[in-house]
């Protein structure tokens, strides 16, 4: 898959903390609303930038959680960074992503210094299958939009209701005219879990997410993002998306994601 031009990014910089977003973040839900996907690996970056611009201590991110306080319109939108709890070890930052005067996406990221455990290091499930091996799977067979179709997916065994490995990348850029990091580019594509393996059809029940918490024991590295995702539907109306997370090299840890399931308004 190629994408060339001016608009081979998922965002365009078009202040010091102000963006516009592309056609390849148009959403699955709605294709007229941001897929939330590409935003939460923009929050990364600036939660990186701005913590570089202040000279903050060199420390990894071990947890991040967003919380989706609504649809995301497709609009300019702000993103405001602040650090909650700071420290040469141990740091807390919040990032809130702004449309149109509201707060519609949070984060806070726990950050933590480097240390050299590898004498005991272990306890990681087993690596995926080389993603080169795999034959590509359309996706937008299942979902519209401008994200999904971005993106490059290749299961690991037939997709299953509630049960799908696969790996996920893309060729556009995050940011354009900027670079990011591995940890921003591979939280971009993290959020595509709850589409991958979807227990119901979309056309006929809804499943968002209203949030997405990943936890990290190794700091990934791109191209691939690695997703082993099993779905999980109560009888209230709560669903559950949960996912080992892989890059090329292993495991590198979990996200889960909360979802509302509810049948489509016009069934």
């Amino acid at each position: 898959m190629t994408i060339t031009g001016p608009e081979s990014s998922y965002f365009e910089r078009v202040g010091d903390d102000r963006f516009a977003p592309t056609r390849h973040v148009g959403g699955a839900w709605s294709t007229d609303e941001q897929h939330f996907s590409p935003l939460g690996g923009l929050i990364v970056h600036e939660i990186e930038r701005i913590r570089a611009r202040e000279h903050r201590p060199e420390l990894l991110i071990g947890r991040l959680t967003f919380d989706i306080l609504g649809a995301i319109a497709f609009a300019e939108f702000d993103i405001r960074v602040d650090i909650v709890r700071p420290g040469r070890t141990i740091e807390l930052v919040q990032a809130t992503a702004t449309i149109g005067g509201r707060a519609t996406v949070t984060a806070r990221a726990w950050l933590m210094t480097a240390e050299d455990t590898g004498s005991v290091a272990g306890g990681e499930p087993p690596r995926l299958p080389d993603p080169e091996t795999l034959t590509p799977w359309p996706l937008t067979s299942v979902w519209p939009g401008g994200y999904i179709a971005s993106l490059d997916t290749r299961p690991v065994g037939p997709p299953q209701p509630g049960r799908t490995t696969a790996w996920v990348s893309t060729p556009v850029h995050l940011l354009a005219g900027e670079p990011v990091s591995p940890l921003a580019a591979y939280i971009a594509l993290v959020d595509t879990a709850n589409g991958i393996a979807v227990r119901q059809e979309p056309t006929k029940w809804m499943f968002p997410n209203l949030d997405l918490t990943v936890h990290l024991y190794r700091q990934p590295e791109g191209p691939w993002t690695g997703l082993d995702t099993s779905v999980t539907f109560g009888a209230t109306g709560q669903g559950l998306t949960s996912t080992v997370l892989h890059d090329i090299h292993g495991p590198v840890g979990h996200a889960e994601q909360i979802l509302t399931v509810r049948p489509q308004p016009d069934r």
